[in-house]
């Protein structure tokens, strides 16, 4: 609501022509020079709606008396209205220059896109405290894939409640979302930039990802030991080629899955026993004796560092599938026991 001792006197005159009504504002407006008109139209942009106690004062500080024009006032809207139908699009625009007229936005802009931005573990986290029609009507605004991220970070029985209640969702109020969207705001976005450290964690994790076992050690216990903060949520980013045996078997046959056996072959060159077995394990019968077949041949000719650039793949691939909610790294595992 707009406060009357707030109000310019370009915003009362655009007040006025409102409630006056079309065809009087229109008549009124070809009086009003270039000046004055953009000064109106600039006035009617900022204006929101006013009383009818209000408009009455405004009406005989003005000294004119008008008989119309109760309630509550969508200045804008409607000043854009008569601007529009009563001034012809070369007039406006010799008016306002390049500057395109819109009418200012109603609030503030819709917030899921925000939302999604946020880590799944974070948003469900929330979600997870409010009631499940609440969250089924959030996660029915989000992105199917960012919904599904979301769902796959909360526990089973949560998640199967949310999935019920979306499936069976009418319609949803427009006044019970701004509500929703506003609660959000304040307390989920409105924390994220002191907070949610989580970017700056993925770039430490990113550059760590690139050293090898030996150096990475290194650098953690170095981390630690001057007190490094977050430094929980940076090594849940961590992973390395040498690490696909600590993964359970479900989560290397998906990762394996989607990769290719000229990619795995060249990654397992060079590679240990152990972790050979870890992998094949994993893989069909007849990739794995295609694979075998390779190895049998050595790896004469093969530069090292195409080989280092396979495992990089895999490591990565790794990493985007616990990002995505398929499986939790070591890391994140060894931290939950």
């Amino acid at each position: 609501m707009t406060a009357l001792t707030t109000l310019t006197r370009p915003q009362k005159a655009a007040a006025i022509l409102v409630a006056m009504g079309k065809p009087s504002a229109s008549r009124l407006l070809k009086f009003f020079k270039q000046e004055e008109l953009k000064a109106l139209i600039e006035g009617a942009r900022l204006l929101r709606t006013i009383p009818q106690s209000d408009l009455e004062r405004i009406v005989a500080e003005f000294e004119a008396e008008f008989t119309e024009g109760a309630g509550l006032l969508d200045s804008a809207d409607r000043m854009d209205i008569i601007l529009n139908e009563s001034l012809s699009p070369e007039e406006m625009s010799a008016i306002m220059g390049d500057k395109k007229f819109e009418v200012a936005p109603e609030g503030p802009p819709p917030i899921w896109p925000d939302l999604e931005k946020l880590e799944p573990a974070r948003l469900g986290a929330f979600l997870t405290g409010e009631h499940a029609q609440t969250a089924a009507m959030v996660l029915s605004k989000l992105s199917p894939q960012a919904a599904a991220n979301v769902l796959l970070a909360m526990a089973k029985p949560m998640r199967s409640e949310i999935i019920k209640r979306m499936v069976t969702m009418a319609t949803i109020p427009e006044a019970a979302t701004k509500i929703v969207e506003n609660q959000l705001r304040s307390s989920v976005l409105s924390q994220t930039s002191t907070k949610d450290t989580s970017a700056g964690q993925a770039r430490v994790a990113s550059v760590l990802n690139e050293m090898d076992k030996p150096q990475l050690e290194e650098v953690m216990h170095d981390l630690e030991a001057v007190g490094t903060p977050d430094l929980d949520g940076v090594r849940s980013r961590l992973f390395a080629f040498d690490d696909l045996p600590l993964l359970t078997q479900k989560a290397r046959v998906l990762l394996f899955d989607g990769l290719s056996t000229e990619l795995v072959t060249l990654a397992l060159r060079g590679a240990p026993p152990a972790l050979t077995e870890s992998v094949l394990s994993a893989i069909g019968a007849r990739s794995r004796r295609m694979i075998e077949s390779e190895l049998g041949q050595g790896s004469e000719g093969i530069a090292l560092a195409d080989i280092m650039a396979a495992r990089k793949t895999i490591s990565v691939a790794t990493i985007r599938l616990s990002r995505q909610g398929a499986f939790e790294l070591p890391a994140t595992q060894n931290a939950a026991a």
